[in-house]
């Protein structure tokens, strides 16, 4: 994927995204606690194109927006290259997004320098392999910029059961 492509690609998935600390008026929740710092905005906005890029089954690019040398550690496994992750889980965390609605309750990012860490909670719902999925998820993401944008180097996924 060329420079302009992926950086169109990510513009428009950020656009087209509902914004992560939207106020929930229907349900009453509150805004998202936390913050992220000003020179980490873009590499959460990385972590939201990915997200919105599974949730729409577009694999190419929530793939490009990882690094070749990508580690994601999920329920005490690891896959340890975007490979891997591509020949494994890929798949199957593309139809779980796309049949479950994910929301963030509270998000913190930082930057030193071309590093960036961004993490967030919240809670996922909906319904998976014909059951009912109400969990609470905690998120870790570690991106260093590159010169075409930034990717992801490294995930933490973790969730219990709500309630």
């Amino acid at each position: 994927m060329s420079r302009t492509s992926l950086a169109l690609t990510l513009s428009l998935a950020v656009l087209s995204a509902t914004p992560v600390f939207a106020q929930d008026h229907a349900h009453g929740h509150a805004q998202a606690a936390g913050s992220v710092a000003a020179e980490a905005a873009d590499a959460a906005a990385a972590v939201d194109a990915f997200h919105v890029a599974l949730k729409a089954g577009d694999t190419a690019v929530a793939l490009a927006l990882m690094a070749p040398d990508v580690m994601i550690f999920e329920e005490g496994g690891a896959e340890r290259s975007r490979d891997e992750y591509a020949s494994h889980h890929l798949g199957s965390d593309a139809a779980f997004a796309a049949a479950s609605e994910a929301t963030v309750t509270h998000r913190s990012g930082w930057a030193d320098g071309d590093i960036a860490w961004i993490t967030s909670e919240g809670r996922t719902t909906g319904q998976s392999n014909g059951r009912a999925v109400d969990r609470l998820t905690t998120e870790t993401m570690v991106l260093k910029r590159h010169a075409d944008g930034w990717r992801i180097h490294h995930i933490h996924w973790s969730s219990r059961a709500h309630g």
